[in-house]
């Protein structure tokens, strides 16, 4: 059973979508590849949207670099493979769609990844704006690229508590 809530975040308003006890969706407003409000199921409370907005919350205010929630993937075996790569790159870090496919073992597959990238349906958490072009471009992002900028720059930014550490 599906059911969805709307949370607030500096990218706009971000939609959550839980299956049962697992998030599956979380999508932003207007972004390339968002399913038909219908299938997000009605509009529900509970643990998991709970904790996906304070972890969200926590994340835009600098004080969490990775998620802990659950995670149900809807997608082929070869998305699923793509969107579990994309939570290995680090926070603040990028890889590109050429080296993702090669940690998959699929060298010569960088355009499936772009694709299956393009089709990550939770945004942020599995962290797709983090793959970029062999030459570190920011190529397409289903959320927009403004939206893609700000994340990136955002975590490139130190957080306070890295900036008071440094300036001691």
């Amino acid at each position: 059973m599906r059911s969805h809530t709307v949370v607030d975040s500096p990218c706009g308003p971000l939609t959550l979508v839980a299956e049962d006890d697992a998030l599956c969706g979380l999508y932003m407003h207007e972004q390339r590849h968002r399913p038909a409000e219908p299938t997000f199921g009605d509009p529900g409370a509970g643990e998991v949207f709970a904790r996906t907005e304070t972890q969200l919350g926590e994340y835009f205010a600098g004080q969490r670099r990775e998620f802990d929630l659950p995670l149900a993937f809807r997608g082929t075996p070869f998305q699923r493979s793509v969107w579990s790569a994309l939570l290995e790159i680090p926070y603040g870090e990028t890889a590109s769609y050429g080296e993702l496919a090669q940690l998959l073992g699929k060298p010569a597959a960088a355009r499936a990844v772009g694709l299956a990238n393009g089709k990550n349906p939770i945004s942020i958490i599995v962290p797709c704006h983090r793959l970029v072009g062999s030459t570190g471009s920011l190529t397409g992002y289903g959320g927009g690229l403004e939206r893609k900028r700000y994340l990136l720059d955002f975590e490139r930014c130190p957080t306070p508590r890295e900036e008071a550490s440094t300036s001691v």
